[in-house]
């Protein structure tokens, strides 16, 4: 077999592989972050719902919540370290004047001593790092959120540009006991075609 026939088929057989892995992955349905301020047209629902969930006190940065709004009907996504966290949410959004249903979807991540190890070596790499601990490193909530679950990592949230975006991925790519690193995070300003 010559070389350029070989290339293909290693081409394809990798291309297939990449479809694959890619049909597998559950697709997170699109949802406004709380820590992401709104569009100007918002409604008040969902002003009052991003303003109780950014508020709860153990929200964190290896948090990742969202929400979408549909009438009265308020639909939670993401995934928490905490089971307190997923009630707390819940119970914060049905007091919401105007929400008639909760609808909460958010997963608790298992517990997982390694899973703890990576968050904090994630946290380490990436808020240690100078450009992104002044950006991004001081604010009450910190705009760059590292979900972990069973060793991988997922970058979440909100940076200034793609050279940001670009640090923390290098960054969670160095952390030692991640089996991989999957960077989700979007450009303020921008939208995100593929998701949320």
């Amino acid at each position: 077999m010559n070389k350029s026939v070989f290339k293909m088929l290693a081409g394809l057989t990798l291309a297939a592989f990449a479809a694959a892995a890619e049909k597998d992955q559950p697709k997170v349905p699109q949802h406004q972050d709380p820590y992401v301020n709104g569009a100007t047209d918002e409604s008040r629902i969902a002003r009052e719902v991003r303003h109780q969930l950014v508020t709860l006190p153990y929200f964190g940065v290896f948090d990742d919540l969202g929400f979408t709004v549909n009438g009265g009907t308020v639909t939670l996504v993401g995934e928490v370290t905490r089971p307190t966290l997923k009630s707390d949410a819940g119970n914060v959004v049905k007091k919401v004047e105007g929400v008639t249903e909760v609808i909460n979807n958010i997963e608790v991540l298992p517990l997982s001593p390694n899973d703890d190890r990576v968050r904090i070596a994630a946290y380490r790499a990436i808020y240690g790092d100078q450009v992104l601990s002044m950006r991004y490193g001081f604010q009450a909530l910190p705009s760059i959120h590292i979900i972990v679950k069973n060793g991988n990592i997922r970058l979440e949230g909100v940076v200034a540009n793609e050279g940001d975006k670009n640090i923390a991925g290098i960054r969670a790519n160095g952390v030692q006991g991640a089996f991989s690193v999957v960077n989700d995070l979007r450009i303020e300003g921008k939208s995100n075609p593929g998701g949320k």
